[in-house]
């Protein structure tokens, strides 16, 4: 399935945010910030550029997907459930005691799920062996690593970037979701780590800027970055936290934090609206 009409990924994509909230809700925990910043980005992924099947989700031949910035779960499993991995209805036993959805992605028990991420920084080295994997065994697949702005301050993703670079792996896709705003505050505050394009270009990475709300930039830049050869790709995203509920937008204490039932209410107003 390939989605080409902007309007129609648009409205899957709020559908998405939906789920976001009412996860984050039903759990009493979470972190709806980034993963509402991701959704655009996730949506693209999931329902224009990527080779999947949910009927086969273990097909050697498919796409790979690595939540690097795994506390953004939320936003990976509304996306998933969405595509048809699994029932919408279990979103709402995030966190949970018994529940598949746990805090952080798990590649065992979660149809979709790539890898088990939530540990900041060690995402891309994943996606690496993955990208290389699938160069030398000819399998043709290709692979997406999201990570967030704050969590490039960790050194192991330079090293993991280094290593992408050396083994020209043009099969390999970073996506930076730059919020700007991480657990204790403004990026530029705490560990800036501007210009994230210079230093992915200093690593040999061919850099593609886009918004990361405008669905039309994503899908040309995916196109653009399945052009490229003999290096990796970084596309920075230039996204908003919290984007489309009003009051969580742009506001890093909402980094890690649900909703109470007014705020609930408000934000699925807004949303279905």
């Amino acid at each position: 399935m390939k989605i080409n009409d902007v309007c129609e990924l648009e409205k899957i994509a709020n559908e998405i945010r939906i789920g976001v909230i009412e996860e984050v809700y039903a759990g009493k925990s979470g972190h709806p910030g980034g993963s509402l910043s991701s959704v655009d980005i996730l949506t693209v992924l999931y329902f224009n550029q990527m080779n999947i099947n949910p009927e086969d989700d273990k097909a050697c031949s498919r796409d790979r997907f690595v939540l690097s910035k795994g506390h953004a779960s939320p936003a990976l499993y509304s996306t998933l459930a969405s595509r048809g991995y699994f029932d919408k209805k279990e979103l709402t036993t995030f966190r949970g005691i018994d529940s598949r959805l746990q805090g952080h992605p798990d590649m065992k028990n979660i149809p979709g799920v790539d890898m088990s991420t939530g540990s900041l920084g060690q995402g891309l080295s994943c996606a690496n062996g993955m990208a290389l994997s699938s160069k030398l065994n000819k399998d043709g697949f290709r692979v997406y690593c999201l990570v967030g702005d704050g969590e490039i301050e960790e050194g192991q993703i330079w090293e993991a970037a280094m290593s992408a670079s050396h083994y020209k792996l043009d099969n390999l896709c970073v996506i930076v979701d730059n919020n700007n705003l991480q657990i204790d505050g403004n990026l530029e505050q705490v560990m800036s780590s501007y210009p994230i394009d210079k230093k992915f270009e200093s690593f040999g990475f061919e850099v593609i800027k886009v918004d990361g709300h405008n669905i039309e930039e994503l899908i040309n830049a995916f196109n653009k970055a399945k052009t490229i050869k003999q290096k990796p790709t970084a596309i920075i995203a230039k996204t908003t936290k919290g984007k489309g509920v009003t009051f969580m937008e742009d506001q890093v204490g909402w980094h890690g934090k649900a909703p109470n039932e007014e705020q609930y209410n408000q934000a699925i107003s807004e949303l279905k609206k």
